[in-house]
């Protein structure tokens, strides 16, 4: 980590003295956020009494000049500092969000440590950038031919991007990686966390709006927990399960998990305190309730010991309630030795 800072810091030091004007100086400066802080092209373009488009002219005259003189060898510590950066990014999927990848050779992702990063893929021919909008993150990747450009890398990123939608639920890295035809899951994953219409949780890749992927409320995130356990949970287990997540504002009550739980239909009382989810086979009900829909859907008289075990599939109860339910209800009545009927 400390050879990257040292690196990376002296190549921004050899960029920065290789130009010489200096308007041109203080367009990259301001426009990277070299001091701290990017400036918009307006903004610059008012400070310096010139409009947007002249700024964004001196910018890409400025880059173009920068570029030159480091195929012209001129810039020995970038050199360096460009084959670090590439083989960072080679380990990371060939593609990353610049934040990422700022914090890999880093150590830390502050402003102007992202905008020197940032200035340093951009002036390298050997990778592709993307701006950030609405739709990607400011990100970069290894441009695998020199015909490669932006288009090219969101076109790669808008296909792992269709795979997700098409699938309608949430899918694994190996997944993922199936579907695709890249030499590693690294490389599926890297493209995936450049779209800003994906979003990642316990190892699988959903849409940002998909709350098993991004749970924003309470309700969500308690099903993300159940669904992940996979079998039922009791309400204060889930409390903690979200207190150790990686969910953003997971300081919650275990009292509002509860009521939460009580009044979300997707949730089924299984047990004291003890909730599964209905979409694996539960529920709602009393133990009665449940006796009835199996000596229905059985259409004769069963075993009490078969009654008892189809009970505790869905149900997290002793054995006495359920034969206490069997022998007191009006509904249930004894048919032969062990015997019950409706």
């Amino acid at each position: 980590m400390e050879a990257n800072i040292k690196n990376i810091g002296k190549a921004l030091q050899d960029i920065i003295s290789l130009i010489d004007r200096e308007r041109e100086r203080d367009v990259i400066s301001r426009r990277f956020g070299l001091s701290g802080r990017s400036e918009t092209l307006e903004a610059v373009g008012d400070e310096m009494g010139v409009t947007r488009e002249r700024v964004r002219q001196i910018e890409k005259v400025a880059l173009e000049r920068l570029m030159q003189k480091i195929a012209a060898d001129k810039a020995p510590g970038y050199l360096m500092a460009e084959k670090t950066i590439i083989r960072e990014m080679a380990e990371m999927g060939r593609a990353a969000r610049v934040v990422d990848l700022t914090k890999a050779l880093l150590g830390k992702t502050d402003k102007k440590s992202i905008a020197t990063i940032h200035l340093l893929t951009e002036l390298s021919k050997k990778l592709t950038s993307i701006k950030e909008n609405n739709f990607y993150y400011q990100s970069v990747a290894i441009s695998p031919n020199e015909d490669y450009e932006e288009r090219d890398l969101k076109d790669e990123v808008d296909m792992v991007v269709k795979i997700v939608r098409d699938n309608k639920e949430p899918l694994s890295v190996d997944q993922l990686f199936e579907k695709t035809d890249y030499e590693t899951p690294s490389n599926v994953t890297a493209l995936a966390s450049i779209s800003k219409l994906l979003a990642t949780l316990n190892g699988r890749w959903g849409l940002e709006k998909w709350p098993l992927v991004n749970p924003k409320n309470i309700r969500d995130k308690v099903f993300a927990i159940l669904e992940q356990h996979g079998k039922p949970m009791h309400y204060s287990d889930i409390s903690e399960a979200i207190k150790n997540s990686d969910f953003k504002r997971k300081n919650v009550t275990q009292q509002a998990i509860h009521n939460e739980l009580i009044k979300d239909p997707r949730f089924v009382l299984v047990g004291r305190g003890i909730y599964g989810l209905g979409s694996w086979g539960y529920k709602q009900g009393t133990i009665a309730d449940v006796i009835t829909d199996i000596l229905k859907e059985a259409g004769a008289p069963m075993e009490r010991k078969e009654i008892v075990k189809q009970v505790l599939k869905v149900r997290q109860v002793r054995e006495a309630t359920i034969l206490l339910n069997l022998q007191n209800k009006p509904e249930f009545k004894r048919v032969g030795k062990g015997l019950y009927s409706l």
